[in-house]
């Protein structure tokens, strides 16, 4: 079987930056990376392969200087009709990524717009460039944001703000997205992936079990009442008392050394 950095893809570009660490970098330059069918489905091929790939504990997404993807490829939809989309639940596959288990990080320089933003929404974890700009301007399109812009982005900088954004089609900077809770972390342009890469390997050198239930924790509790979402974490948290690094990572503690963990 075939890694993910071991496929040729047309559309995005996967390397390994650093160990236990997957870097996918968008690559329609010309497109400023607007987003067509095409990239999301080599998108998709990579992030479950990554997914699967033992030797990656954490996940960058990145697009260049100019843009991290300036919205969707609207030459490729404007001609699509309402039976069309309706009938093939168009764009439905571009939320595949949230089913990652692995920790995706989105390092973002220039423009996220429309589905770009969302895109980056999608992630675990924003950096963002300091000149990077934020937006859903699909209502000036006539249209909604359709990957969950109108979902997450309230849920990350609160309902007022996210209607206001939404239905003027303003963009925000990436100040405003770090004020506001949006963005974990800013930096300048030139850092913000060397960062991103930097955060994604300390993730993949701890327990990759453990990793995985935080994450699993984090994104079902915000599904649950605080309770259920509680009694949720415990039951998480008693499952990896089985596990071999829970055993390692105590007795190193225990013991003042470093952990080596081995992710079962």
């Amino acid at each position: 079987m075939s890694t993910a950095s071991e496929q040729s893809y047309e559309h995005i570009i996967v390397t390994h930056p650093a160990p236990r660490v997957a870097l996918v970098t968008l690559n329609r330059p010309k497109a400023l990376n607007a987003l067509c069918n095409a990239l999301i489905a080599e998108l998709n091929t990579a992030f479950k392969a990554l997914d699967r790939d033992d030797n990656v504990g954490a996940i960058v997404l990145t697009g260049n200087e100019k843009a991290f993807a300036a919205g969707a490829d609207i030459k490729e939809m404007k001609d699509k009709t309402f039976a069309e989309v309706y009938k093939h639940d168009f764009i439905r596959s571009w939320s595949e990524m949230t089913q990652v288990t692995k920790p995706i990080i989105a390092a973002v320089r220039g423009y996220a717009l429309g589905g770009g933003c969302e895109l980056a929404m999608m992630a675990d974890i924003i950096y963002a460039a300091d000149t990077a700009t934020f937006g859903q301007p699909e209502i000036k399109l006539g249209i909604i944001p359709g990957a969950g812009g109108t979902q997450r982005l309230p849920r990350l900088i609160g309902r007022s703000r996210a209607m206001e954004l939404i239905l003027t089609g303003r963009n925000f900077s990436a100040q405003e997205a770090y004020s506001w809770g949006m963005v974990a972390r800013l930096f300048p342009s030139t850092r913000v992936v060397e960062e991103a890469v930097s955060t994604a390997e300390q993730i993949g050198k701890v327990g990759g079990l453990a990793v995985k239930a935080a994450k699993e924790a984090i994104n079902l509790g915000e599904e649950m009442g605080l309770g259920e979402g509680v009694k949720f974490e415990r039951r998480l948290f008693h499952g990896l008392f089985s596990t071999a690094d829970q055993k390692e990572g105590m007795a190193a503690f225990a013991e003042k050394r470093k952990a080596q963990f081995k992710h079962e």
